[in-house]
């Protein structure tokens, strides 16, 4: 279109006199933003929280082997040892996996903050690369209007680059509204992306929280009705131990009462007495 535009131009205005060479605009090129600080924050927290949950699923995977060993073991053991291990085996190994889905929810987490910080560089590239959109058209349109000046008379250039100038505004002006309307609804589809993987996150790790809260719960009742047992098995073993006591008491204080007293030398017989007096 720019192409039929100026050879129109071309065939209408004479060739009196040639206007000065148009200067050369630079135009500076969009280039990729540097990694920003936040950015290199969250990844760093991304590679630590995925270090921990390989860490934590290498522990988990440990757990699950002592498990099978134990299971084994009490098994083909009756042994109340064996079987108590069994048990803490699987104590354990459950534990071990809550803390690998508690870390994949900080890696999600971690990804979504990766995300965010992305978006962000993302949009300031954006913004950049409008200010260069609009420069390189300024300067096609200078080019345009230049090459076009060059064929006009000399006594209409004045008047034309004064008309020029205005319609050049007016295009630049357009090009600029749709372009950053153009960013604009870029940066609000990628923030209800962000939005939604929040929410997702957020709902995850609520549901693991409240899992968490059941299972502590549960637990906790437990250890209080053991406890519990524990306490009136001891207060039974001790009204036993009483009555053992008192029964042993009361057999000791029977054979005191049956045992014959030892008699003392007491009074003199009479004819013992007598003899003594005569």
């Amino acid at each position: 279109m720019a192409t039929a535009k100026a050879t129109r131009a071309k065939r209408k205005a004479p060739a009196t006199r040639k206007a000065p060479a148009a200067k050369k605009r630079s135009v500076r090129r969009a280039k990729s933003a540097p990694a920003s600080s936040a950015l290199k924050r969250a990844e760093q927290a991304l590679a630590k929280a995925q270090k921990a949950v390989d860490a934590a699923k290498k522990s988990a995977d440990a757990a699950r082997k002592k498990v099978a060993s134990a299971k084994a073991k009490a098994d083909s053991s009756n042994k109340a040892a064996d079987k108590n291990a069994a048990t803490r085996a699987r104590a354990a190994a459950a534990k071990a996996n809550d803390k690998v889905k508690m870390l994949r929810a900080n890696v999600s987490e971690a990804k979504v903050k990766v995300a965010a910080a992305k978006a962000e560089a993302k949009t300031k590239v954006a913004q950049a690369a409008v200010k260069d959109s609009v420069d390189a058209k300024a300067e096609q349109l200078a080019k345009k209007a230049d090459a076009d000046v060059k064929k006009a008379l000399a006594s209409f250039e004045a008047r034309w680059r004064k008309k020029r100038k205005l319609a050049d505004a007016r295009k630049l002006k357009a090009a600029e509204k749709r372009l950053k309307a153009r960013q604009k609804a870029a940066a609000k589809k990628t923030a209800a992306k962000l939005k939604a993987a929040e929410r997702k996150a957020a709902a995850k790790a609520k549901a693991l929280a409240k899992k968490a809260a059941a299972k502590a719960k549960v637990a906790e009742r437990r250890a209080a009705a053991k406890a519990k047992a524990a306490e009136r098995k001891a207060t039974i073993k001790a009204k036993a131990d009483e009555r053992r006591a008192a029964a042993k008491a009361k057999r000791g204080a029977g054979k005191a009462k049956a045992a014959p007293k030892a008699k003392g030398p007491g009074r003199p017989r009479k004819a013992a007495a007598k003899r003594q007096a005569q």
